[in-house]
């Protein structure tokens, strides 16, 4: 018998989630007209948090273990979560495996940015996280004007043009996968345009009142999610530049998205296996000062006594370089700060 699932038929779970989430949105839209004002804002809502809660794990679980041994089956999920999301899956596989994953959330170079493009600190200064707010609402808004112009792409029926050069930087160097990948940007983005253009058909108000503030909304949910999972950490440190939530019903909810240094560690892992990657791993995450959060990273805001390892690191640094007696005192600390639940 011919094996469908990659990993496990777990991923059914996924699956039914992401199906899920687009027939409520149909029936969001099909319903706009006739809901009462209470019953639209609970829709909208609803759309916002599903679709925060599929770009954080749907689609974030999906980019790095494919679910189905058939390229064509994962390129059909990829277009399905892209009217899920409302982007390209296969353009967010590129830029946060390839990159993001890459440069882990670096500190800014002499260049004075950094190379991951969705870190943290990109536009701090002095060495800090950017703000919040500015990385949050700031991101959302950048995100949704990329979408605009995704749209105006109709022109070219939605191919990556000869400008997009992140993309092509990314892309694989294999001629054939390369031209895979870039024809699946293409289907993913005619996908996540057409989808609520079509239920605009049905429900112009709903996509004007509910579509758009859920979409701008969760993009910002998932920046508060990124921020916290990163804000504090030691970028210098493999095994401390993430900050990783324990708590048993958020990581039964999240298929595992609490163990986020562990990710870092092995992104290529499965979900299911994250808990052992966090033992095989345990000497050396043990072997220095990292965060453990009691909250989870989008209510990471709440974690008021966690420490700012990025500032022990640069001091360290700043010490190092100015006498190389000074460091010693502050790098040997084995303790996790935070708590697990």
């Amino acid at each position: 018998m011919t094996r469908i699932w990659r990993n496990t038929p777990k991923d059914a779970l996924l699956l039914g989630l992401s199906v899920a989430q687009f027939a409520t949105t149909v029936w969001l839209a099909v319903r706009w007209d006739d809901a009462s004002i209470p019953a639209q804002a609970g829709g909208t809502a609803a759309l916002a948090v599903m679709t925060a809660y599929n770009i954080i794990v749907v689609s974030h679980l999906f980019a790095h273990v494919p679910w189905f041994t058939s390229d064509r089956l994962n390129a059909a999920v990829s277009v399905l979560n892209s009217a899920n999301i409302g982007q390209s899956v296969q353009a967010y596989r590129l830029t946060h495996v390839r990159n993001h994953h890459r440069f882990n959330n670096d500190a800014p170079g002499v260049d004075g940015t950094t190379r991951d493009t969705t870190s943290t600190y990109r536009g701090g200064k002095d060495g800090e996280h950017a703000p919040l707010l500015r990385y949050a609402l700031g991101g959302a808004l950048e995100s949704l004007l990329d979408r605009a112009r995704e749209v105006s792409y109709v022109v070219r029926l939605w191919r990556v043009g000869p400008g997009e050069s992140t993309l092509h930087a990314l892309a694989s160097r294999r001629e054939s996968r390369r031209r895979s990948e870039l024809r699946l940007i293409r289907a993913d983005r005619a996908a996540h345009v057409l989808t609520p253009a079509l239920l605009a058909v049905i429900s112009w108000q709903w996509l004007l009142l509910s579509y758009l503030p859920a979409f701008f909304v969760a993009l910002t949910m998932v920046n508060v999610q990124n921020y916290y999972r990163h804000y504090g950490a030691d970028p210098g440190s493999r095994a401390a530049d993430s900050v990783s939530h324990y708590g048993r019903l958020y990581n039964l909810l999240t298929f595992n998205d609490g163990f986020h240094q562990e990710h870092h560690l092995s992104p290529g892992m499965h979900w299911s296996k994250m808990p052992q990657v966090r033992e095989r791993n345990w000497a050396r995450l043990a072997a220095g000062p990292r965060i453990i959060s009691p909250v989870p990273a989008m209510l990471g805001f709440l974690d008021r006594g966690r420490p700012l390892l990025h500032r022990e690191a640069a001091g360290r640094a700043a010490g190092a370089s100015g006498a190389s007696g000074a460091a010693g005192a502050s790098g040997g600390s084995v303790t996790e700060f935070g708590s697990a639940s």
